[in-house]
């Protein structure tokens, strides 16, 4: 995930976004930014359920203890939210993941008012699917 930014850059990048519109483009560029998920884990027991859109996330313990995230969706926006998700637990252990609030840094980006209610429940959806994966490994 080296092509992505750290969270407190992702947040200066993001409101220095001028409209909803540079918000949205913004989310896509880092959509784009994601390494290619091979089709081999494009399979049920990584797909996350709740999404409109297809989902999937792969998530491995690293030999220093800290989670690998990588994921694909089948749309851009979608894509660029699982960036987002990533770039906040970029790092972390499992039981970090798990004791980690998203909340404050959501409302740091202020993304929530910009997405449609399907949206926001998609993101909820991957948070909480991540968090119940990070649970299993802790």
């Amino acid at each position: 995930m080296a092509t992505l930014p750290d969270k407190e850059k992702l947040v200066r990048n993001f409101n220095r976004c001028a409209n909803q519109e540079e918000k949205y483009l913004y989310i896509i560029e880092l959509g784009s930014r994601l390494p290619e998920l091979s089709d081999s884990l494009h399979q049920a027991e990584n797909t996350i359920s709740g999404c409109q859109s297809q989902v999937w996330i792969v998530m491995e313990r690293a030999n220093d203890g800290s989670i690998h995230l990588r994921g694909d969706s089948d749309a851009a926006i979608v894509k660029g939210l699982i960036s987002l998700v990533f770039i906040l637990y970029q790092g972390m252990t499992a039981s970090e993941i798990v004791a980690f609030d998203v909340r404050p840094w959501f409302e740091q980006l202020a993304l929530t008012q910009y997405l449609t209610p399907s949206r926001s429940q998609g993101l909820e959806a991957m948070i909480r699917a991540i968090r119940l994966k990070a649970q299993a490994l802790s």
